[in-house]
């Protein structure tokens, strides 16, 4: 039998809420990130286009079991609207592919148009995005001039709301579902104003539970890594902290052991359905689901797993 390659890196868990700088892609920020930590194991949540900036969830060891949860999990943004103008790529980054005039449009126009966007809306996926078709990336094709049919998709606007107004330009504040382009919301709206429009400035704001939590840049980071380990340490939040908008269930010593084995347990007082977190003590045990019996069922194990 051959020898097991050794794992490299500290095995750390924990989630680092990263404000990634413009110009940077998604992955290589990871890589840096993980360089700092020297963690063994790491992955983010989400891409951000390099144009675009803010949180960018890094997940480190066992938290990396919960990276799909964030991935589905609801987004915030603040970005800058530029009407009359309408490019390749749907931001600043692509060419003008239009012009149309924008004398007479107010703010009371804008204001009147968004309501349209609130709730279930379907959008075009843009051919400047990171879908597949046939194996390739739909940016690929577009930039090669190849243009593929998509089908529309359903996404969920919760909340948009309309910030300081400089026309031809305005500020938008979205809450929505995963999957929501902002450049094509961006777009419709200046299809619906009648002049066309492009995004300027993108920024996510937050992931799921994480609003209103302190972001770290790349080089705070770095400025703390510099005092040693301990103080980039610090600056990780607990892996539980990505569902804390979850129920909450405990389970006693015995409900642990058969957790930890796979097997579903009754908890008394627990949900009735959907996803919860459960607790042995202080310990984060697992992710669990409620069965159609009222049984719990891990679904992810956080320790000795």
């Amino acid at each position: 039998m051959g020898r097991r390659r050794r794992e490299r890196g500290r095995p750390i868990s924990g989630i680092l809420l990263l404000d990634k700088p413009l110009g940077l892609s998604s992955n290589h920020a990871l890589q840096r990130v993980k360089r700092l930590y020297d963690a063994r194991k790491a992955g983010h949540t989400g891409s951000l286009d390099p144009l675009a900036d803010g949180m960018l969830p890094v997940c480190f060891g066992d938290a990396t079991k919960l990276s799909a949860f964030l991935l589905d999990a609801d987004k915030y943004y603040w970005f800058r609207v530029k009407l009359g103008e309408t490019t390749a790529t749907g931001d600043a980054e692509g060419e003008i592919t239009g012009t149309r005039p924008v004398e007479g449009i107010t703010t009371a126009q804008i204001e009147h148009v968004l309501p349209r966007f609130l709730g279930e809306i379907d959008q075009l996926p843009p051919m400047y995005s990171a879908l597949k078709h046939k194996g390739k990336r739909l940016y690929e094709l577009a930039r090669e001039g190849v243009e593929v049919e998509r089908d529309p998709r359903t996404v969920s606007i919760h909340e948009l709301e309309l910030g300081e107004v400089n026309l031809p330009e305005f500020e938008l504040k979205v809450h929505c579902s995963k999957g929501t382009y902002v450049r094509t919301l961006a777009e419709d709206i200046g299809e619906a104003l009648g002049c066309g429009a492009h995004v300027t400035a993108l920024r996510r704001t937050g992931v799921g539970p994480y609003t209103g939590f302190d972001m770290h840049t790349m080089e705070s980071l770095e400025k703390a890594a510099e005092q040693g380990q301990a103080a980039i340490d610090e600056l990780l939040l607990p892996i539980d902290t990505a569902l804390s908008d979850w129920p909450e269930v405990r389970v006693n010593a015995d409900s642990a052991f058969y957790l930890k084995q796979g097997q579903a347990v009754l908890v008394p007082k627990a949900p009735t359905e959907g996803w919860v977190r459960i607790y042995h003590g202080d310990e984060f045990l697992a992710v669990g689901q409620v069965q159609d019996d009222g049984r719990i069922a891990p679904k992810r194990l956080m320790t000795g797993s």
